[in-house]
């Protein structure tokens, strides 16, 4: 291959174009529905779906025979930047209860396709809903009868038997409200990107009513384009208001009720649960995370129960996938017990009264909840070694391992078909295995993928738990280095905080830094306190103080390196991060300049006051004197922790070389982080270089500016650590 591994990545999307994903199982186990386009560097996702039986697949919905075109709209870009989706065409889809239909959308248009087997995809397959646009997330009813939708802020439902389209309920030109989405805090912080659930009868929906007009309007303009308006987003940050959020119950009859619960204590609607034959579940949280509710509601009645309440001194987790209730109408939760996080499967009255007892060891860590299929309950949790990820079932007849192995495992399971998506150290890209209850040895076909393999020597990370605390760590080294030939400039490559694993038992966790480390750099990734697959306490270390942890632990990280490589050089040693990572870069190098002497720092936060509410107020509190005092022993409780933890009041400090690199048209970490420290740097006289980014978010999706990026951060550290070009 003639081709850069950095261009081959940004024309892949980083090998994700081809692969397999968004898996959904039939309620009779006969059918997997899933997304993937025709090949490798094709960012036109296609609906596939896989005949169990058979173990043959078809094209079930092509966006380039759809018939449907148009510009993406504005709030659907959104979604996908919330969602870091890079692929075009059919990225989400709903079915409905049968599986005999899809609804997506393409291009601002309500599409439908079949989910029957048999048969090419093409127009006849595909078919244009009549509903107003520009359409956002549709969804059809339960019986596949009708298809909802969101339209310039109204819910929106087509009769797909008549053509009629009708609103249901919307803002009545009232700026700043909106009904069926979620806000900016769900979808980014709380991973709820749905704002309607249908009843199971279809004859109403439960619907989010959002108003943002108490949220700050931020502005973010194109300074490459000065003609052009700035975009005005609302962006609620540490400490201001949030989007004030409710719900109803909008039928289809006209009626309209209300569901009533302590939005004052509880604003945060965190996830809503609508299973056939019950009434939903919903959670809701407290500002400052600390509590969170468990409510059962009967619409009908305008009544709400409290199902439970947990409590935390520091923060209590989302997790994926809670609350869901098995076919015996137990429900499915999660508590923090004996140092993890484990799983509840009880009755009601069971989870009220705190009698609920988990049914998973305390050295298990569940990660999240990915189906329930009658009564058996599909999740993925770490062991021992938080590098791996697997996949457990809990049903009746107990608890055990569906994905076996090293690696990292995701799935999805109904009607007795598990369907198991798995990486590891030992293949590149993902392997998809579909298993059938009672079928011989278990697996009974495979979605094969269609991915590029990257064209770079095979990563062979060293892993590594370093020093006291055990950080998990891995070592790169170049694919030519021979063992004591030459000491290596070293290079950190961390993200290193809340959210996100870097050290993972997957070769293609570790592309970038290969690469990196075959530019003549011996690379160290290090998930220090605060990244997740540890337990409560792991996560929790970071409370009140998001520098002094997480920089401790990669300086612990390489230093174990280095006593376990002898070639790695500490006397040359730089780092680099994107996001918190960048954050964590620019840290290095201001507090702890002896140790680290060069640092990248992409998309940094570098003021907390400037970032949303749910991220930040969870680990610092609302800012403000006296909102959240300091705990005797706790780390920042000798100060305001948004001052303990910003990077501002040390630029003075600065003695390295340090490049800020930021995307203009970022609405989630804004430029004006970069811009303040600039201007802090440039205040106190210390030198520093600034690579603005112009129409580019935080994601960084066009092609050119992902390539280019790698060769000129390759080129920076090469220039201040004084390496060598290979």
């Amino acid at each position: 291959m003639t081709e850069s591994f950095p261009r081959q990545q940004a024309r892949t999307r980083g090998f994700t174009l081809g692969a397999p994903r968004s898996f959904q199982v039939s309620p009779d186990g006969g059918r997997v529905a899933f997304l993937r386009s025709k090949g490798g560097s094709d960012p036109a996702t296609c609906l596939w779906v896989l005949d169990v039986a058979t173990g043959t697949e078809h094209l079930a919905a092509d966006p380039a025979l759809a018939g449907a075109g148009g510009d993406i709209p504005e709030q659907e870009k959104a979604r996908r930047e919330r969602t870091r989706e890079q692929a075009g065409g059919i990225v989400a889809f709903a079915t409905d209860r049968a599986f005999t239909v899809a609804s997506f959308m393409l291009g601002g248009q309500v599409c439908l396709a079949a989910l029957t087997t048999g048969g090419e995809a093409g127009p006849a397959a595909l078919r244009p809903v009549p509903a107003a646009a520009p359409a956002l997330d549709p969804r059809p009813d339960p019986a596949g009868q009708r298809v909802a939708y969101v339209c310039e802020g109204a819910l929106r439902v087509t009769d797909l038997r008549t053509g009629a389209d009708t609103e249901l309920i919307g803002p009545g030109g009232t700026p700043g409200l909106s009904y069926g989405l979620a806000e900016f805090i769900a979808a980014e912080e709380m991973g709820r990107l749905r704002g309607y659930w249908w009843a199971p009868d279809g004859q109403a929906l439960l619907v989010a009513r959002v108003d943002e007009t108490p949220v700050q309007q931020w502005h973010i303009a194109d300074p490459a384009n000065p003609a052009r308006p700035a975009a005005q987003i609302a962006y609620p940050a540490a400490g201001t208001p949030n989007a004030d959020v409710s719900l109803l119950l909008a039928g289809l009859d006209g009626s309209r009720v209300p569901v009533e619960w302590d939005r004052d204590g509880f604003p945060y609607l965190v996830t809503v649960d609508w299973a056939a034959d019950t009434d939903p579940l919903i959670v809701v949280q407290s500002r400052d995370q600390r509590r969170l509710r468990l409510l059962a509601a009967d619409p009908a009645r305008r009544a709400v129960a409290v199902l439970r309440e947990d409590t935390g001194e520091r923060w209590l987790d989302i997790v994926p996938g809670v609350p869901a209730r098995t076919a015996a109408h137990r429900i499915v939760w999660t508590a923090d017990a004996e140092g993890a996080r484990r799983l509840l499967v009880a009755a009601p009255e069971e989870l009220a009264d705190g009698t609920a007892a988990p049914v998973t060891p305390p050295g298990l860590q569940v990660r999240a909840v990915l189906s329930v299929d009658g009564d058996t309950v599909l999740f993925t949790a770490s062991g021992a070694d938080p590098a791996g990820i697997g996949v457990w079932a809990y049903g009746p007849d107990g608890l055990r391992e569906v994905a076996a192995g090293p690696g990292v495992h995701a799935g999805v399971r109904a009607g007795g078909t598990t369907v198991l998506a798995s990486r590891s150290l030992d293949a590149d890209g993902v392997s998809v295995r579909v298993l059938r209850d009672g079928a011989a040895a278990g697996e009974t076909a495979r979605i094969g993928s269609l991915a590029e393999h990257p064209g770079l020597p095979t990563p062979r990370p060293e892993l590594l738990a370093a020093g006291a605390r055990q950080i998990r760590t891995a070592v790169l080294l170049p694919s030519w280095h021979q063992p004591g030939s030459a000491a290596l400039p070293v290079l950190m490559d961390p993200y290193g905080g809340p959210h996100a694993q870097r050290v993972l038992a997957a070769r293609g966790a570790f592309l970038t830094s290969q690469w990196f480390a075959e530019q003549g750099f011996a690379v160290v990734v290090a998930d220090g306190r605060g990244t997740p697959g540890r337990g409560p306490e792991w996560d929790r270390a970071v409370w009140r103080d998001l520098a002094g942890p997480v920089l401790e632990d990669q300086v612990d990280a390489l230093h174990a390196a280095a006593e376990h490589c002898a070639d790695l050089d500490l006397r040359r040693v730089g780092i680099r991060g994107w996001s918190f990572g960048g954050y964590l870069a620019a840290l290095a190098v201001l507090r702890r300049p002896e140790v680290f002497h060069a640092a990248v720092a992409g998309a940094p936060v570098t003021d907390w006051r400037l970032y949303d509410t749910h991220y930040t107020e969870r680990y610092l509190g609302q800012p403000g004197p006296g909102r959240y005092p300091g705990q005797p022993g706790q780390p920042g409780s000798d100060g305001d922790p948004y001052d303990t933890s910003s990077l501002l009041a040390d630029a003075g400090r600065l003695t390295r070389p340090l490049l800020l690199i930021h995307g203009l048209a970022d609405d989630n970490v804004v430029a004006a982080h970069t811009l303040r420290l600039s201007s802090a740097l440039l205040a106190a006289g210390r030198p520093h270089a600034v690579l603005p980014l112009s129409g580019v978010t935080h994601m960084t999706p066009q092609e050119e500016v992902a390539e280019n990026l790698l060769l000129l951060q390759v080129d920076f550290l090469r220039r201040s650590l004084g390496a060598a070009e290979v």
